[in-house]
C-alpha cells in the first residue's frame, strides 16, 4: 500500500502558515479555561453563548458587532492549524465529542460531532447547501414558520456566503468523487458539484482532522478572531451545567471545568447574563435543556431529533482511487429525493466520503481475514453515502434526546421498518452506479453483504438482505431538531425568532432549531438561519443595529 500521507505538510510548509489563533492569544484575547487563563469564580456580560459551532460562532460575532459584551463557554479544547497534523490517532480523541464514537443509545448509529472551539465547523468537509425550497414549503405548511422562504432567507444566505468564501470548487473532483458523476451521468442521473467554504485551499484532503492550511473558513478562522478581537470572552474546557431559572427567566448558567479527558472537573464557574443563547448542537443543546428542568408543557424538548441517516456502500475499481487525497465532497445528486413526493417513501442525497484508514476500517463490516482483505485494496476502493432525508412523514418522527444517570445525553433513535426501506433503496441506487461507473466489485456496507461482480448480483442480493439495526451500517454527521422552532407554542420549544416560549431570556442558534431534518449537509442552513436570528436579537437586547457584513 502506498503511503496514506503523501500529501502531508512539510515542515517548512507548516512553519510558513501564520496561525491566527495563536497571533490572537499573543495579542492578549481574552481566553480562560483548560491550558489558557484560570477560570474565574463567576463572570457577568450582556450575552453568554453556549457553543461555539455554526450557530454560536455566527452569534457571537454578530452580538459583539453590535457593542454588546459577550461569553462564548465550549467545553472542548482550543486547537488551531499548528495543532492539526493530519493524523486521525491525534484528531479524533481531540476534536471530536467521544471521540468520534458518539452512538446512539442502541449503537446502531455512529455520530461524528465536533467537540472543540469551532464545533463541527472545525472538522467538517465544507459541502455548503442552502435550504432546501421544498423543505422550507414544508416548514411553512406544517410548522407555522410563515416568514421561512427562500426568497425571504436569500440576503441571509448571501451574507454567509460572503462572509465565509462559499463558492464552486473550480479544481477538479479527486476520483472518488468523479467516479460518481461518471456513474451518474451513465444511468441518465444529473450530477452536480458542491460549493465549499475555503480560501485558498491546498486541495489536501484532510479537513475531516481540521485543516493544517487556514483553508477552510470554519468559526475558528473567521467570527471567533473577530470576536474576540472586539472584547469577547472565550471559555475553553468549559461546559454548562444547568441554568438557573423561575420557569420565566434565566438568572445564571452553572459550568464547570472539564479535564483534557472530557470529564468534570471540581472547580465550578457562574455566569451572569441578561440573555443567554444556547448553541450546543441538536444534543448537548436539549440535554442541557433537560438538566435544567427547562419548562416544556407541550412534551417538544429533545424530541423529533433528526441524523440524516446514512448508509454506505464500498467499490473496488481495477485503478487505483486514493480517496484519502484531494477536496473530500465535490459532487452530489439530489436525483433520488425528487423519485416521491417529500412526505412519500423516504428520500435520499448520494454524497462520496472521503476515505482515511481508521475511520474506514470501522465502518467496515466483517473482521479478521475478511476485513484484511478489503483493506488491502483500500487504495481502490471507493466509497458512496446516501443521506436518508427524515422528519417529513409520518413513520420517520426521528429519535428522542434523553438523559443518562451522570446528566450526560443520549440519542435514542429507532431504525423503524419506514427508515430502512429508504436505506435498501439507497444501497440498490449506490451499487447500480459504482457498476456504471467500471467498479470491479461492490460491496454494500451490511453485515451479511459480500462482494459481488455484477449488477444483477448486486441488487438479488441487496433485495434480500434483512435491513435491521446492527446489522446494517449506518452512521451520521448532521445531528438537528430537539428544539424545534414552531408558530405556536404546542409544536415546539421555540418561537419563530429562537427565543424559547418559556423563558423569555433564552434563545437557541444551531441546528436543533430544524422542525425536520434539511435533505442537504446543514451548516449553510444554520449560518443563514442564526444570520437572521441573531440580527434581529442584537437591537432587541440594547445593541447597534448591524448586519454581519458591517465594516
Amino acid at each position: 500500500m502506498p503511503p496514506i500521507s503523501n500529501q502531508a505538510l512539510l515542515p517548512d510548509q507548516r512553519q510558513a502558515i501564520p496561525d491566527p489563533v495563536r497571533a490572537g492569544l499573543a495579542r492578549g484575547w481574552k481566553v480562560f479555561g483548560g491550558p489558557h487563563q484560570a477560570l474565574p469564580e463567576q463572570l457577568s456580560c450582556d450575552v453568554l453563548v453556549i457553543g461555539s459551532g455554526a450557530g454560536g460562532g455566527v452569534t457571537a460575532e454578530i452580538l459583539t458587532r453590535a457593542g454588546l459584551d459577550v461569553v462564548i463557554v465550549e467545553e472542548g479544547p482550543l486547537r488551531s492549524s499548528t495543532d492539526f497534523h493530519q493524523l486521525e490517532a491525534e484528531a479524533y480523541p481531540e476534536l471530536y465529542q467521544e471521540s468520534a464514537s458518539r452512538k446512539t443509545a442502541d449503537k446502531a448509529i455512529n455520530i461524528l460531532q465536533g467537540r472543540c472551539v469551532g464545533g463541527s465547523t472545525t472538522v467538517n468537509w465544507t459541502s455548503s447547501f442552502r435550504t432546501p425550497p421544498d423543505t422550507l414549503a414544508f416548514w411553512r405548511q406544517h410548522h407555522g414558520l410563515s416568514e421561512l422562504s427562500a426568497e425571504a432567507l436569500a440576503p441571509w444566505f448571501e451574507e454567509a456566503e460572503r462572509r465565509l468564501h462559499i463558492g464552486d470548487w473550480l479544481t477538479p473532483p479527486n476520483l472518488n468523487n468523479e467516479l460518481l458523476r461518471t456513474g451518474a451521468q451513465k444511468l441518465g442521473i444529473e450530477a452536480h458539484g458542491i460549493r465549499r467554504n475555503v480560501r485558498g485551499c491546498w486541495n489536501l484532503g484532510s479537513c475531516g482532522m481540521g485543516c493544517p492550511t487556514n483553508a477552510k473558513q470554519s468559526m475558528l478562522v473567521t467570527t471567533l478572531p473577530a470576536a474576540l478581537n472586539a472584547g469577547a470572552r472565550l471559555l475553553v474546557q468549559t461546559r454548562a451545567l444547568r441554568l438557573v431559572h423561575d420557569g420565566s427567566r434565566v438568572s445564571a448558567v452553572e459550568c464547570a471545568a472539564m479535564k483534557p479527558d472530557g470529564r468534570p472537573a471540581e472547580r465550578l464557574l457562574r455566569v451572569q447574563a441578561r440573555h443567554v443563547v444556547l448553541s450546543g448542537g441538536a444534543i448537548n443543546s436539549p440535554a442541557l435543556l433537560l438538566r435544567s428542568g427547562a419548562p416544556d408543557p407541550h412534551g417538544r424538548l429533545g424530541r423529533r431529533t433528526f441524523l440524516h441517516p446514512v448508509v454506505l456502500s464500498a467499490a473496488v475499481f481495477d485503478q487505483p482511487v486514493q480517496g484519502w487525497q484531494g477536496a473530500p465532497q465535490t459532487i452530489y445528486t439530489d436525483h433520488f429525493l425528487h423519485t416521491q413526493p417529500i412526505d412519500g417513501p423516504i428520500g435520499f442525497k448520494l454524497e462520496a466520503p472521503p476515505l482515511h484508514p481508521l475511520v474506514f476500517s470501522g465502518t467496515l463490516c466483517g473482521f479478521g481475514q475478511s476485513q484484511t482483505a478489503l483493506l488491502r485494496q483500500f487504495p481502490n476502493t471507493h466509497t458512496l453515502l446516501a443521506l436518508l432525508r427524515d422528519g417529513f412523514h409520518p413513520e420517520s418522527p426521528g429519535g428522542q434526546v434523553r438523559l443518562k444517570g451522570d446528566g450526560t445525553p443520549e440519542l435514542d433513535y429507532p431504525l423503524n421498518a419506514f427508515v430502512m426501506d429508504g436505506a435498501r433503496r439507497a444501497l440498490l441506487a449506490m451499487a447500480e452506479i459504482q457498476f456504471a461507473a467500471g467498479a470491479r466489485q461492490v460491496l454494500p456496507v451490511h453485515e451479511q453483504a459480500g462482494l459481488v461482480s455484477r449488477w444483477a448480483d448486486a441488487k438479488s442480493m441487496i433485495e434480500r438482505l434483512p435491513m435491521e439495526p446492527l446489522l446494517t451500517r449506518v452512521v451520521s454527521a448532521h445531528v438537528m431538531g430537539g428544539c424545534a422552532l414552531s408558530g405556536d407554542a404546542s409544536g415546539g420549544v421555540l418561537r419563530p425568532d429562537g427565543r424559547h416560549w418559556q423563558l423569555a431570556n433564552l434563545s437557541v442558534h444551531d441546528g436543533s432549531v430544524f422542525p425536520t431534518s434539511i435533505g442537504a449537509n446543514p451548516q449553510l442552513s444554520i449560518y443563514g438561519l442564526v444570520n437572521r436570528l441573531a440580527t434581529a436579537l442584537a437591537p432587541a437586547l440594547g445593541g447597534r443595529a448591524v448586519r454581519w457584513l458591517d465594516s
